[in-house]
């Protein structure tokens, strides 16, 4: 019988069955053949696993991020530590900036870690209260259109739908951005103030860095006060010793084979021999340039259109999009740091973090060679920040270099002064220091510990995949200046694509790795939405491919609104680029006018923004009267904001709105994506 609970209970009655009935057996049979098969199955898989060829490949910056501990909690606790410090990067300044607090840290009595914000579950930033003393530094950039880096867009996205109870969290906010863009430092001001309203205590007010001016200056103006409010806050002293402990230390590599060795690569060892699909910011492709040539008629300057083949790749871009282009550096300059400094480039070498909790084990794919560190991994060509003037002291053997280091890596205004003018001012880079310093002979691994890493380069894409699916075009101006040292400083990224000519012969046609970066930068959903497009110079590149769509659009036979084209150059018989293709839209009619303004061919500049404001009714009947769309693209810091001014204006006087209304009016246009800007400074 059963009970309750339906357990078997003996029965006190004899009888003559057997000891296991029928369907005991049944159940027995159920029982191992399911037993059978969960254990077979497993041992399977297990198998398989175990079968699977781990080869040990040199470490490098994707694979040990993609195996990394997400609880940076657990790591404080386990090594002491009671500051984090994030970053939120798009070209590498924020990681740069966080790695100097965190480094500066032991001088507070405050072990401190580096982290990256996709890497770790931000959700355990309310356990930081856990921790004695503990802070939390959040170095982040904004890009684009207010945008958060790719990196931090999590965090971002965590903190404007949770509702997670910091209270007991300590913090401080530094923010990177740029004045010359509407939006500036939003994404810092905004994680600032959102931490505050989660409970978390702000120690330090936020700082907030201009890339258009001195970033550095104000970074370190700003990190100088956070220590102040730091030693406020927690009752501690400084230690006064001097931070300059190195990160990393070298390993010899000499005995690595061949194919063990980076020589390139972003990031997995033979990707561009080993091509893999889906290519990003880490896996780029390695694409064929298929076309290269001048578009500027004559003058001393040039203007690449430039084809890169994505054709078998499966990349898939929009109009509007853009490129990342991965440079490398000149062999000149890498052979002159070479020659500086007396050291051989080809010795191969590693740097390893000497924190072995870093989820950073090195500062670029290693093992690699000097001359590959120089060429594809390392930034030789920026400005050094001050901190790089400090770590170079100790290398200057005349006493004149050692106190001109020392003056620029000071906070006095003697040494802010210095640095502007011998840094900044004449354009000097780390060739150029190690030339006109020339007691300054720093260990080569040291300086490769110091320098930032080399970035992409961005390029508005100037094709439709409509009409090109196979082909990504750009249009770039080759930058070439000379100094106020009479030195002739180049564009990493444009001097090389300049050399990448295509030949019609069997050799091999050269390559460059890129990859795609999304845009918001679109055209109106619907094609009959009229828009006015305003693209001086290259700024014209994103609106070729608009101009292609549309006509896509109208030879399939659909219905396309009025396209309005400004565009400007110096002289029409010198820099109008891409004059037949636009003058063949105007004579289809898929363009409907085209506003010219060649600023050095009459006695008064001329620009795109005096034929703005010559057409205010025509603007005002399309962004007004038709709701139409309004697109910019190129330089931020004055024709952009030219171009918003006079928006402004128009919308005052033919809308017949006050300014404030006015100014709201065009705010309302930019959250509908009716005003979109792509610009840079």
């Amino acid at each position: 019988m059963e009970n309750s609970e339906g357990v078997k209970i003996e029965s006190t009655v004899v009888t003559e069955e057997p000891l296991i009935s029928a369907l005991d057996i049944a159940l027995f049979v159920v029982i191992i053949t399911v037993a059978y098969f969960w254990y077979f199955k497993r041992d399977k898989q297990s198998s398989s696993s175990e079968k699977k060829p781990y080869t040990i490949q040199p470490s490098s910056l994707s694979s040990i991020e993609q195996t990394s501990n997400s609880s940076f909690i657990k790591k404080l606790k386990s090594t002491g530590r009671s500051l984090v410090v994030f970053y939120g990067s798009q070209t590498g300044t924020a990681e740069e900036f966080a790695g100097r607090i965190a480094k500066e840290g032991a001088r507070y009595k405050m072990k401190g870690m580096v982290a990256d914000h996709e890497e770790c579950d931000m959700a355990d930033l309310v356990e930081m209260k856990e921790i004695q003393k503990s802070l939390a530094i959040f170095c982040i950039a904004t890009y684009g259109e207010g945008d958060p880096t790719d990196n931090a867009m999590d965090f971002y996205e965590w903190l404007q739908n949770g509702d997670a109870d910091l209270e007991g969290l300590n913090y401080a906010v530094f923010g990177m951005g740029n004045k010359t863009y509407e939006h500036y430092n939003e994404i810092a001001i905004y994680i600032d103030q959102r931490l505050e309203e989660l409970g978390a205590t702000r120690v330090h007010e936020i700082g907030l860095g201009d890339g258009d001016a001195n970033i550095e200056d104000d970074f370190v103006s700003w990190k100088e006060k956070l220590w102040e409010s730091v030693c406020s806050h927690y009752g501690i002293e400084e230690t006064g010793e001097e931070s300059n402990i190195r990160q990393y230390k070298l390993v010899d590599c000499s005995e690595v084979l061949p194919e063990r060795i980076f020589s390139g690569e972003i990031s997995r060892l033979k990707s561009y021999e080993n091509q893999r699909f889906p290519f990003d910011v880490k896996n780029p492709y390695l694409s064929k340039i298929a076309v290269n040539r001048e578009l500027h008629k004559s003058g001393d300057r040039s203007c690449m259109h430039i084809e890169f083949d994505i054709d078998g790749s499966k990349m898939r871009y929009d109009t509007g999009d853009h490129v990342a282009v991965y440079p490398k550096n000149s062999s000149e300059l890498v052979d002159k740091i070479g020659e500086l400094l007396n050291a051989d480039l080809d010795a191969v070498f590693s740097l390893l973090n000497t924190d072995e909790e870093s989820s950073k084990k090195h500062p670029f794919p290693c093992p690699c060679t000097y001359r590959t560190a120089l060429t594809y991994y390392l930034d030789i060509t920026s400005n050094p920040r001050t901190h790089i003037m400090k770590e170079l002291i100790e290398y200057a053997s005349d006493p004149k270099d050692q106190e001109k280091l020392k003056l620029m890596a000071s906070s006095t205004p003697e040494g802010k002064k210095e640095f502007h003018e011998w840094i900044l001012r004449d354009n000097r880079n780390i060739v150029h220091i190690l030339e006109d310093l020339p007691s300054v002979k720093p260990d080569l691994d040291h300086l490769c510990e110091l320098l930032p890493r080399l970035q992409c380069r961005y390029y508005s894409i100037s094709s439709s995949p409509k009409v090109y699916p196979k082909s990504i075009h750009i249009t770039a101006v080759l930058v070439n200046y000379t100094t106020s040292t009479n030195r002739i400083n180049k564009g990493v990224a444009t001097n090389l694509l300049a050399q990448l000519i295509p030949t019609n012969d069997e050799l091999p046609q050269p390559t460059i790795p890129i990859y795609i970066r999304r845009s918001q930068f679109r055209l109106p959903p619907k094609s009959q939405t009229p828009i006015i497009m305003i693209g001086p110079g290259t700024g014209l590149a994103p609106f070729r491919g608009f101009i292609q769509e549309r006509d896509y659009a109208r030879k399939e036979g659909r219905e396309i609104g009025e396209m309005v084209l400004y565009f400007g150059c110096r002289k029409k018989d010198e820099d109008f680029i891409y004059e037949n293709e636009l003058q063949e839209y105007v004579a289809n009619g898929t363009l409907t006018k085209l506003h010219l303004a060649f600023s050095r061919d009459q006695p008064e500049k001329k620009y795109v923004t005096h034929l703005l404001e010559q057409n205010a009714d025509e603007l005002w009947n399309i962004i007004g009267e038709k709701s139409g769309h309004l697109y910019v693209c190129g330089d931020a810091r004055s024709m952009a904001k030219d171009v918003h001014s006079i928006i402004v204006k128009v919308v005052m006087e033919k809308g017949q709105m006050t300014n404030s209304q006015a100014l709201n009016y065009v705010k309302k246009m930019e959250q509908q994506k009716r005003y979109s800007a792509d610009v840079w400074s």
